[in-house]
């Protein structure tokens, strides 16, 4: 997976502590859900601690931008139509999901933390499934999530194998801070991206969330490009450097069948 850790939605450790634009946008994006389809910017404003006209220049960025539209009768703000084509380019991956699930549930009863499918669009990342251990570790990365693509081992293997022309385009624009671990200096990252693709795997500690280990191999379709990544998820002083092996295995394996599977099935 990428690195993921608990994730203290209340407060403003980890990646809730960011301050940029882009953060502040991510922030608004990631309230909605089930029970919240439409947002004020009252409601931004106190999530964000900022002054209610702050919050509704940031409302109108993201409108601006296609990721929002007000509610008719300028009652609040609902998800826009970009967010709709991200969600778009998720759903590709059903396919690839249906074939995941069993073989996610393979790798959790094999390393008894949570496993992750991930596919990257643009400059952000989905997470398309996610199977859960027999407990439940809070994490950043939930079924249809976005979430950048700088952070985090799924991210970071899916970026590795991007085509050199992408990585370039990605990497000019500035890179967004989650934790202390996170990979901001295009020059490091390529470095990062350089060892992720000798070895064949990634594996990130509190990039994304702080505290979260994350082991991430890349699924490649029939031609070989990298489509997806599974990855597993586990709080980062539970597993020590000499233990990582013992995950690595069982996820590389996991990525290997997926990436058979897709190959007999002819998904892209």
């Amino acid at each position: 997976m990428s690195g993921t850790t608990p994730r203290d939605t209340g407060s403003s450790q980890g990646y809730r502590g960011r301050n940029s634009t882009a953060d502040r946008a991510l922030d608004i994006l990631l309230l909605f859900g089930d029970e919240r389809l439409i947002l004020s910017a009252t409601e931004v404003a106190t999530h964000l601690g900022v002054a209610r006209s702050t919050a509704y220049r940031y409302l109108q960025s993201l409108t601006s931008n296609g990721f929002l539209e007000e509610n008719d009768g300028g009652s609040g703000f609902r998800l826009g139509p970009r967010v709709l084509d991200l969600a778009r380019l998720a759903r590709k991956g059903v396919g690839l999901s249906d074939l995941a699930r069993p073989v996610m549930r393979t790798l959790v009863e094999r390393t008894e933390v949570p496993a992750l499918l991930t596919r990257r669009a643009g400059a952000a990342v989905v997470c398309l499934e996610r199977e859960e251990a027999g407990h439940t570790l809070r994490l950043s990365y939930e079924r249809g999530q976005v979430l950048p693509v700088n952070a985090g081992a799924a991210a970071l293997a899916l970026l590795a194998w991007a085509p050199e022309e992408e990585l370039d385009e990605l990497l000019a624009e500035p890179l967004a801070r989650f934790t202390d671990a996170t990979y901001t200096d295009p020059g490091e990252l390529r470095a990062h991206l350089a060892d992720i693709r000798e070895q064949g795997y990634a594996v990130g500690r509190g990039e994304l969330d702080p505290d979260v280990l994350g082991i991430a191999a890349p699924v490649r379709a029939e031609d070989g490009r990298v489509i997806a990544a599974i990855s597993i998820a586990a709080l980062s002083h539970r597993v020590p450097d000499e233990k990582i092996e013992q995950y690595v295995i069982p996820v590389r394996e996991a990525a290997d069948e997926l990436s058979r599977q897709v190959a007999r099935m002819g998904v892209a």
